[in-house]
């Protein structure tokens, strides 16, 4: 190992070190505390805007000499939006109830004694993500309100206007006394930093990664520590045979236009087969209004093809593809079992929607598609959580153990039980 190696390990080694003894000081720090210094960062935030865009134009005109996409440029520009979102989001999450100590049960044991099952702390988190340098914030404020330490690990693309950010959290957190490690962000681009990361299960409780499937993949392959995940956002809407086709229209074109380079955009259209002639070609119209390009299946296909719109045939590893792009697969089926079976098979657990008038068929859906969100008759571009009045969220999980959908602060915490006695012994 180099000497360059070996000084990436220690400091990291030093971040966790230091991560986990703020995490036990951060977990029984008052509530008031923990909200001013998220107000504080807000100011911080609002204070130093045109020296956070200094910075930020910096990682701009790096990852336009590399190259980077339209999409991913769009991502990683700290644009006004973003900013009021951050400042939204803050304040937002310094509203929200504090999460920890609340009881969730309570049982008395025949012996008499009680036991109380209380929220508490994961301890200390670890974010991995990438290009959008509002995780930094987003991921800071959510892990200090709910006690947890955080390790912050953000793309070698948002660099600059990451540490920049980061270097507020610090300073809120210093100016409003609390532990000034409660939240760091790894200062290398170097990539042994994230391997050293994943092997310190002593010190890191969780690991979040945020961004591309081949990070995800990449992190959940060589963590020693338990991973809260989503690989795709493969979002899939059905169009039922009771659907209203002008309100379905502009769902569609709103979950699959408004920005498709998100995990909550829709990939998939399915369209029951008794409504496809009549309603698939306005649809597919005001689709290619917005410029997406459709790849149908045979039945589709033939409808479109009469009604002279542009489609190319789907392939079987369209189904299962996220786009990320304004690309849209469409399939016709015979009912809404086949829809949720589609979904099953193809889908990646994130975002769905059936679009109709019909209840029953609505109440179907709901039950039996197998994803983390499951909308009727709205967007599937509302998964995040800030639109939930989560304030901001650490990532979006897939998974089923621990956290599903967008993560807010009760998600970032665990529980423990507290037993209550006055001398019980078992015989």
């Amino acid at each position: 190992m180099t000497t360059e190696a070996l000084d990436i390990d220690s400091l990291v080694k030093a971040i966790a070190a230091a991560a986990r003894n703020a995490s036990l000081a951060l977990a029984n720090a008052p509530t008031e505390q923990k909200n001013k210094a998220i107000l504080r960062l807000a100011e911080l935030i609002e204070q130093n805007v045109e020296a956070l865009r200094r910075e930020n134009e910096k990682d701009l005109a790096a990852a336009e000499e590399n190259g980077i996409t339209p999409a991913m440029l769009k991502r990683l520009e700290l644009s006004d939006r973003m900013v009021s979102d951050m400042l939204a989001g803050a304040r937002q999450v310094a509203a929200l109830p504090d999460p920890l100590g609340e009881i969730l049960e309570t049982y008395t044991h025949p012996q008499g004694f009680e036991i109380e099952k209380t929220r508490v702390p994961i301890g200390v988190i670890g974010i991995i993500y990438e290009s959008r340098p509002n995780v930094t914030v987003d991921c800071a404020i959510l892990c200090l309100k709910s006690g947890n330490a955080s390790i912050l690990r953000g793309g070698k693309e948002a660099y600059h206007t990451n540490i920049a950010l980061a270097a507020l959290v610090e300073q809120a957190l210093t100016e409003t006394h609390l532990p000034s490690k409660a939240s760091q962000f790894i200062p290398t681009k170097d990539r042994a930093a994230l391997n050293t990361l994943l092997k310190l299960d002593q010190q890191v409780q969780c690991i979040i990664p945020r961004g591309g499937e081949g990070l995800i993949r990449f992190v959940s392959e060589n963590s020693h520590i338990p991973v809260i995940k989503h690989f795709d956002g493969i979002c899939t809407l059905y169009a039922d045979q009771a659907l209203d086709v002008d309100q379905a229209q502009s769902l569609i074109v709103n979950s699959k236009c408004q920005k498709p380079s998100v995990c909550n955009a829709a990939e998939n259209l399915l369209v029951h087969r008794d409504c496809a002639a009549s309603a698939l070609p306005q649809i597919a119209k005001a689709l290619k209004d917005e410029q997406v390009e459709l790849r149908a299946d045979e039945r589709a296909l033939e409808i479109l093809e009469s009604a002279g719109i542009d489609a190319s045939p789907a392939t079987e590893a369209d189904w299962g593809t996220e786009y990320l792009d304004l690309i849209l697969s469409i399939k016709i089926v015979d009912s809404i079992d086949d829809a949720i079976a589609f979904i099953n098979r193809y889908g990646s657990s994130h975002s769905d929607c059936i679009l109709t008038t019909d209840p029953d068929a609505a109440t179907a859906f709901l039950i039996g598609v197998d994803s983390a969100t499951v909308y009727w008759n709205v967007s599937t571009r509302f998964t995040d959580g800030f639109e939930f009045g989560l304030g901001a969220e650490i990532g979006i999980s897939t998974d089923k153990l621990h956290a599903r959908g967008p993560m807010g602060l009760r998600e970032l915490c665990s529980y423990k039980f507290k037993i209550l006695g006055n001398g019980q012994i078992k015989s």
